[in-house]
């Protein structure tokens, strides 16, 4: 009965160590990452948040529907737009936040091989940079990197969607008499360039969303390399 019991008690032992050293080669610090696996890691975390966002937005209603990054009228015309709605022009609005939603909508797919060149071109600072950075370290990245090449990229899409609503080029007309008087921002007297502007905002929000979840569970993603890099930051 004793030998039992010792045998018993000495598998349990066993199994208990087997459960701590499992843990233990999982439990790194940042410092103990090499900067191979910190690479890696942050590329293919990034590389799925930009691929995801891609999807979820570049869809019917991914910007239109999402209250995240649905794009609202310029603050000039949405005071403008209070009146319009008072004098039976509502259609002509909703016409016109529809149409600028769809033309981001439609965009976004553009960006996605810009995002993952960025991307696959990320330096080993740029990737412990956003490993340590704050909430908008993956924003910050993108933005810097294909902010401008994507607004190019974006822009003819835009320009072409918001052509056919003719309260767009009413807005332009007068936004951009308005902005010479001082009471527009010149970014948002012209709008292509504000629903341009948006897109990239709202894209760079959502990849920054799908880029969290996976910090904040790695093993959800079935990536062993994912799960060692981000589970050091735990």
């Amino acid at each position: 009965m004793q030998r039992r019991q010792f045998q018993v008690a000495s598998i349990s032992s066993l199994g208990l160590l087997i459960v701590a050293a499992h843990r233990q080669a999982w439990a790194l610090s940042l410092s103990d990452l090499s900067d191979k696996d910190a690479t890696a890691g942050i590329r293919a975390a990034l590389e799925k948040g930009a691929l995801a966002a891609v999807g979820l937005l570049g869809k019917t209603d991914g910007f239109l529907g999402n209250p995240k990054v649905r794009i609202p009228l310029p603050g000039y015309l949405e005071d403008a737009a209070k009146l319009l709605k008072m004098t039976g022009q509502g259609p002509r609005v909703d016409e016109l936040i529809t149409g600028m939603n769809r033309a981001a909508e439609q965009a976004v797919p553009l960006g996605k091989d810009l995002l993952v060149g960025a991307v696959k071109s990320m330096s080993v600072t740029d990737a412990k940079n956003i490993l340590g950075g704050g909430d908008n370290a993956v924003t910050q990245f993108f933005a810097d990197k294909t902010r401008v090449p994507l607004g190019e990229k974006f822009l003819p899409v835009v320009t072409r969607t918001t052509e056919k609503v003719g309260l767009a080029r009413s807005y332009n007309r007068v936004a951009e008499r308005a902005a010479g008087l001082g009471l527009v921002k010149k970014e948002d007297a012209n709008i292509e360039r504000y629903v341009t502007g948006k897109s990239l905002d709202g894209l760079y929000t959502i990849i920054g969303e799908e880029e969290r979840k996976i910090r904040q569970d790695p093993v959800g993603t079935g990536s062993a390399l994912l799960k060692k890099v981000f589970g050091a930051l735990k």
